[in-house]
């Protein structure tokens, strides 16, 4: 036994005791999720009108007196298994506000709607992929010595590809700043669109709310230069949200015109500060609104939606961009697996999150993120469903229906996360079958629907 690996071993143990079966069953339950969160508890449903218990459920019957949940964690390289059920949820979510379904209406498939990009500015030269990256007939070098272009064609997954042409001349404060930033910077667009709208067809700014109303779901992405883009669907309604058409003058053409105005037009100032001084922060000039139809050439609604579930689970290192974890020390930025670019920007963030006129921006806190502060993924409450209400309806597909005039206690305590080495063995091959159960009865699906 001592020549087996440590998790053969546990594994094997973990097989023998008695009541492998049903933790088996909770394993299975999780989808073979990487890093589960243990509790320990009970939960007790009684009749709200004569008090009776109708079910109570212990976990002391459990293996190890713990039940196993899902971690939920959206970060394929965290926990594959939770990832690709995000995804799904993602997929769902902003296809009903393309499309319908999930208790919006079907007629938002035919109101104004836009698949919108906004990018960040430019904080220095970098390198490019796949034409010359910056030719220049001058050549040229900059204040430090380094050249001011770059005549070679870069391959697209090469490693210098968004890194600076001199990290010297390159604005990392701004940069860090510029994501701290980014999500004021989104609201001030959004409001703006509003105001447009209304001045554009003669409307008071605050009657808007009265006559249209403007929906979105927004992603943001890391660049190959680490800086934010982001990705948003934006959807004009009525004032009564999806149920509601919008009024007669609410077009696609006009709404185009709004969202390139706002985006060259909003700007946010930061603090003052004698190291930095005060900055202006705007959207990049490469701004891109498309509209979505279904008698359109543009990005079909189904590509859209899911381009936007791919994106949401990619962590850190997929993106080349930050971490997955939280930065404590500084020998956390220098130990960490990133690119000398990026590690600029954490140390970047480290030193500006010291100064008091930054405090309120916590930027020691989302050095990780390279400042950015934003979740990946945000919508406005109108635009579609929920993550909530997606749980919830899957919770009652697999037998866990709500009922009415029921009263539930419950009394969790929360005991640990994550797997032994031969429990994350055993639950990767339990993620690995359910997947390849699903893409077989995925390819089943499709061979009935070609017959």
């Amino acid at each position: 036994m001592r020549q087996i690996p440590e998790a053969d071993r546990d594994a094997i143990r973990i097989a023998q005791d008695p009541k492998f079966p049903r933790w088996l069953e909770q394993i299975t339950a999780t989808g073979g999720c990487s890093h589960p969160v243990h509790l320990s508890g009970s939960t007790t449903t009684l009749d709200g009108a004569t008090g009776e218990i109708l079910h109570h459920y212990d976990t002391r019957t459990e293996p190890g007196e713990r039940l196993l949940v899902r971690c939920r964690n959206r970060r394929a390289t965290v926990c594959p298994a939770c990832s690709r059920l995000h995804a799904g949820d993602t997929f769902h979510l902003v296809r009903a506000g393309l499309l319908g379904g999930k208790n919006v209406s079907p007629t938002v498939r035919h109101r104004p709607r836009l698949f919108v990009t906004l990018t960040a500015p430019s904080f220095g030269p970098v390198h490019r992929a796949e034409e010359l990256c910056r030719p220049r007939r001058d050549g040229g070098t900059c204040e430090h010595g380094r050249p001011l272009g770059c005549g070679t064609v870069h391959a697209p997954d090469s490693p210098v590809v968004g890194q600076p042409l001199c990290p010297d001349c390159y604005a990392y404060a701004t940069h860090v700043l510029w994501h701290a930033h980014a999500s004021k910077l989104w609201d001030r667009f959004v409001i703006d669109v509003k105001r447009r709208l209304a001045s554009s067809v003669g409307l008071v700014q605050s009657h808007f709310a009265q006559h249209a109303r403007l929906s979105f779901a927004r992603i943001a992405e890391y660049q190959k230069r680490a800086a934010v883009h982001v990705h948003a669907v934006v959807r004009l309604d009525g004032p009564g949200g999806p149920d509601d058409a919008p009024p007669a003058w609410g077009t696609s053409a006009l709404l185009i015109d709004a969202v390139r105005a706002s985006a060259r037009r909003v700007m946010v100032k930061t603090p003052y500060s004698p190291a930095v001084g005060e900055l202006a922060l705007r959207w990049g000039v490469q701004v891109d609104a498309r509209p979505l139809s279904i008698h359109s050439d543009g990005p079909e609604d189904d590509a859209v939606a899911a381009y936007v579930a791919k994106y949401v689970t990619k962590g850190a290192s997929e993106t080349g961009a930050g971490t997955d974890h939280r930065l404590t020390v500084w020998n956390d930025i220098e130990s960490a697996p990133v690119s000398a670019h990026t590690r600029a920007l954490m140390r970047a963030c480290w030193r500006l999150g010291a100064l008091p006129e930054y405090a309120p921006l916590r930027l020691r806190i989302w050095a990780h993120t390279l400042g950015y502060r934003g979740h990946i993924l945000t919508k406005s409450r109108a635009y579609s469903t929920t993550y909530a209400a997606l749980r919830a309806e899957r919770a009652h597909h697999v037998g866990r229906p709500r009922v009415a005039d029921t009263v539930t206690d419950r009394q969790w305590r929360y005991m640990g996360s994550g797997h032994s080495p031969g429990a994350a063995l055993i639950a990767a091959g339990i993620a690995e079958d359910l997947v390849s159960s699903r893409e077989a009865a995925r390819e089943v699906a499709q061979l009935r629907g070609d017959r």
